[in-house]
């Protein structure tokens, strides 16, 4: 069966985005952009909530045009050529989303996971993660804590009714300043 592996950015305070939704701190670096990379060449299916979808489908289709940073140039065609699913009850259809599930998540993304193929890649957010973590659907997270305080800002985690388990799997130093760690569903 295939793997859903959550990719994430987080501040060392466990928050993915700033006290005003900014996403301007993480720093790709050449090891953690090949980090990110690879996530990626597992993956045949990328899966996205509304909010992060919405911030990746205003910068990565034309990203070559705004940014010459080495991990643009190398990521913009792979999101490009990659089949997305979104998962919202408001966003419109998009050229860039093969899928948007409306309805039935647990159930439809469940489905997704016996089909053939390779691996499926939840990057960031954390309202998918939570929905996709509370139906034990999430086989690997993926954390990036960069080295910055937000002081607010949505939470890495979700408040929860019950204790998440983990195994921690790997951890690195990215770039002498990320740390990345690797969780397996316990």
């Amino acid at each position: 069966m295939r793997k859903i592996i959550h990719w994430v950015h987080t501040s060392v305070d466990g928050h993915i985005d700033g006290p005003q939704g900014e996403f301007d701190w993480p720093v790709m670096g050449e090891e953690l952009s090949a980090y990110s990379e690879a996530l990626s060449e597992r993956a045949d299916t990328l899966l996205y909530g509304r909010g992060v979808w919405q911030g990746m489908v205003s910068f990565w289709p034309t990203a070559e045009s705004v940014s010459d940073h080495p991990h643009v140039l190398a990521y913009a065609p792979i999101w490009r050529g990659t089949p997305k699913i979104v998962v919202s009850t408001t966003a419109e259809e998009s050229e860039w989303a093969a899928a948007i599930i409306r309805k039935d998540v647990a159930e439809e993304i469940a489905a997704l996971k016996r089909r053939p193929g390779k691996d499926i890649l939840l990057t960031g957010g954390s309202r998918l993660a939570a929905t996709l973590t509370e139906h034990g659907l999430i086989d690997e997270y993926h954390i990036a804590v960069h080295p910055v305080v937000l002081g607010g800002g949505k939470p890495l985690f979700r408040p929860r009714a019950d204790r998440l388990g983990l195994r921690l799997a790997e951890s690195r130093t990215c770039d002498s300043n990320v740390v990345v760690t690797r969780y397996d569903r316990a």
